[in-house]
């Protein structure tokens, strides 16, 4: 099978977003390069999401064989990006599976109609996207393994935000519009 015709691409459809850093690029570790990332949690219930997740590993594994020395490894010895989310300790992820994905480019963040969005309060760790995505292979100072890069995301629906946030509406009343003179 020709390289070319390995899909390493996916789209994960209604996943949840934590650590959105979408916006700006920051560096993942002190000292790193600043990209785009976010941690993309997919209810473990979504059998057809991980089935195209789990074949795009296997085809990235494939389609970079040169960077593991000629020999497609073996999967469960070798880092990928996905991970249990019940292994964590973060009531957020469990019934999960999460990836997390970066990407040195912006990715391009749209509604619903694919209009851009512009305010950046929209997207938001806890809200739930359409984001594409695509595997590769790595081998770096000796470190091999599956990366996952950062594609578009496409916000689906709100959710319960992340991290304890509120918003300005659950935090406050409407002030009476009654100008009171307290100067008299």
């Amino acid at each position: 099978m020709n390289n070319q015709n390995l899909k390493t691409r996916v789209l994960l459809p209604n996943v949840r977003l934590s650590y959105p850093f979408i916006w700006e690029p920051r560096a993942q570790f002190d000292g790193g390069k600043e990209k785009y990332s976010a941690s993309l949690l997919i209810d473990k219930g979504d059998t057809q999401t991980m089935e195209k997740v789990q074949q795009a590993i296997k085809n990235a594994a494939q389609a970079g064989v040169a960077k593991f020395g000629g020999k497609v490894p073996d999967l469960n010895k070798i880092r990928t990006p996905l991970r249990d989310g019940d292994e964590r300790d973060d009531e957020a992820y469990q019934g999960h599976y999460f990836i997390n994905a970066s990407s040195i480019q912006a990715p391009q963040i749209v509604d619903s109609n694919v209009d851009p969005i512009i305010d950046r309060n929209e997207v938001y760790a806890g809200c739930y996207a359409n984001v594409t995505v695509n595997f590769y292979a790595y081998n770096v100072n000796g470190n091999r393994g599956i990366a996952c890069g950062l594609g578009n995301i496409q916000k689906v629906a709100d959710g319960e935000p992340l991290g304890g946030r509120t918003s300005a509406s659950s935090d406050f009343a409407p002030l009476s519009t009654a100008t009171d003179d307290f100067l008299a």
